[in-house]
């Protein structure tokens, strides 16, 4: 189901006998970069004004239009396009200007457009568009499609309207029907989604001059089907696909792609910090789009589990259910690894390994059953595809959204064995604790999938895995007896904050 060309947020290597793995070794990591002149201060600044065109104008205008690359004689840029070129800066796009927004939707319509991504539909030649030296992307285009239950979306993307019952449970009780109000109100649309695709690609861009043979990926919850309209960005920079040392080489590299964005990008990146912690990364904000990035430098392990995490997230029940976990946890403050609480990427899994360990599972071990299509030594440029012939899970677990939240929070409160258990969505089970380091006096202990190493080892205070501990039991009791989820988390606030 994963296409092999156009591929949204994960751009194709090269075959590898076109590879250059010594690159590094021919550019300096202690280089300044060279890109001074004004030549490629116009070219840089051509090349991002074709994408401000697209995200702030009108859309059906260039429907049928056809952006060539950016051609250069003697440094003097040649039209390409009749596109819009207006900067409209912070201002948000009104309906009017953009006929192809996404609206919101409710379960029982079959007309409304969707945010979620479903299938993609391969648009003829004629009704592309490409950026100057990004990968192609389909216009946006609305139609119906035929019911596809179960398959997990391309990567590609269009908008169009989605059969909703296929991908959303009928919510028959209140606290059900709250859960899909709040995930329906608060998810990522695809207008959103297209934003940060459009920064990548014409970030790609911009730093294969630095590194000739790089990729930049979109990787976490802004692919792996888990976002909000508010996510943040990720960003992995993958200049080789030989391991980086994330100490020396990676903080080499970040340095220069920083120093990329406070040069000849600053009109339109702004605030580009890179922040050394264990991944280092390069924080900034796109001024375009108005959404904040956080670009890594090979940490690849990243990339392999938000193909993993899609193929779980198009599954029954599963992002309405994640979607108001994560909201709950942040509303209570216990969301925030850098403040030694849970990270969204380890809520995520404790959701999954809580519906993969029901007597009657919602989800089973996908690497257990499809190890061929996840294993970790998988070259970059396959892991894409690798999800398309999985079928649907065949589930018999009839629980409601409502059931299954509130059962949600039991296991955690009072079924889960914190000391001597992992969580583990690998195995599809709780699983010893090894006796090493990693594993020995961690409070929470939460498998990474792929790289086997703990996604909760910033939980380092016992007082924060109390609360944590305290916050599952507490909500467990009160929607247990209230049934409503205004009793643990503000419906209309949690709506409001998106």
């Amino acid at each position: 189901m994963f296409p092999n060309h156009s591929n949204l947020g994960c751009p194709p290597f090269p075959p590898k006998h076109q590879q250059q793995s010594n690159f590094l070794d021919k550019v300096p990591l202690n280089m300044l970069p060279t890109l001074g002149s004004q030549q490629h201060l116009t070219e840089t600044q051509f090349n991002f004004r074709n994408a401000v065109a697209v995200l702030s104008g009108n859309l059906a205008s260039t429907r049928d239009a056809t952006l060539q690359p950016a051609a250069y004689v003697s440094g003097s840029p040649v039209n390409v396009s009749d596109a819009p070129m207006s900067f409209r800066g912070r201002k948000r796009l009104s309906e009017q200007s953009v006929q192809y927004n996404v609206k919101r939707h409710r379960s029982h319509s079959h007309h409304s457009e969707t945010a979620v991504v479903n299938q993609a539909v391969l648009l003829p030649e004629e009704r592309r568009y490409s950026f100057p030296g990004s990968v192609q992307s389909p216009l946006f285009r609305a139609h119906h499609i035929p019911d596809l239950t179960g398959c997990v979306p391309l990567v590609r993307y269009t908008l169009f309207p989605e059969p909703t019952e296929t991908t959303l449970p009928v919510a028959k009780d209140k606290l059900s029907r709250q859960v899909l109000e709040l995930f329906q109100a608060c998810q990522q649309q695809t207008s959103d989604l297209h934003k940060k695709e459009v920064c990548r690609a014409q970030l790609q861009t911009e730093i294969q001059r630095l590194f000739p043979h790089s990729r930049l990926f979109l990787v976490g919850s802004s692919l792996n089907g888990f976002g909000t309209h508010t996510s943040d960005g990720d960003l992995c920079l993958v200049v080789k696909e030989e391991p980086v040392n994330q100490k020396t080489e990676a903080r080499n590299i970040l340095s220069l792609v920083q120093k990329l964005f406070s040069t000849s990008l600053s009109a339109y990146i702004e605030r580009p910090q890179l922040i050394r912690a264990k991944v280092p990364i390069v924080r900034f904000r796109d001024k375009v789009s108005c959404v904040e990035f956080d670009l890594n430098v090979n940490s690849v392990v990243g990339i392999r589990n938000t193909f993993l995490l899609r193929t779980y997230a198009y599954k029954d029940r599963v992002r309405p259910l994640v979607l108001v976990v994560k909201k709950w946890a942040r509303f209570h403050d216990i969301n925030d690894a850098s403040r030694g609480t849970l990270s969204s990427y380890s809520l995520v899994l404790m959701v999954l390994h809580y519906l993969q360990t029901l007597p009657e599972p919602v989800l089973p071990s996908l690497q257990k059953m499809y190890p061929e299509s996840f294993d970790s030594t998988m070259e970059l440029h396959h892991i894409h595809e690798a999800p398309r012939t999985i079928p649907p899970y065949p589930s018999k677990n009839g629980s409601s959204l409502g059931e299954l939240l509130i059962g949600f929070f039991k296991y955690y409160a009072a079924e889960f064995d914190w000391s001597n258990k992992v969580i583990s969505v690998r195995e599809g089970k709780a699983i010893r604790r090894p006796d090493d380091s990693e594993w020995r006096n961690r409070f929470i202990c939460i498998e990474e999938p792929f790289d086997r190493t703990n996604t909760a080892r910033a939980v380092h205070e016992k007082q924060k895995f109390d609360l944590i501990r305290s916050q599952f039991l507490k909500s467990w009791r009160l929607l247990r007896n209230k049934k409503d989820l205004n009793c643990i988390l503000p419906l209309r606030t949690a709506i409001l904050k998106g």
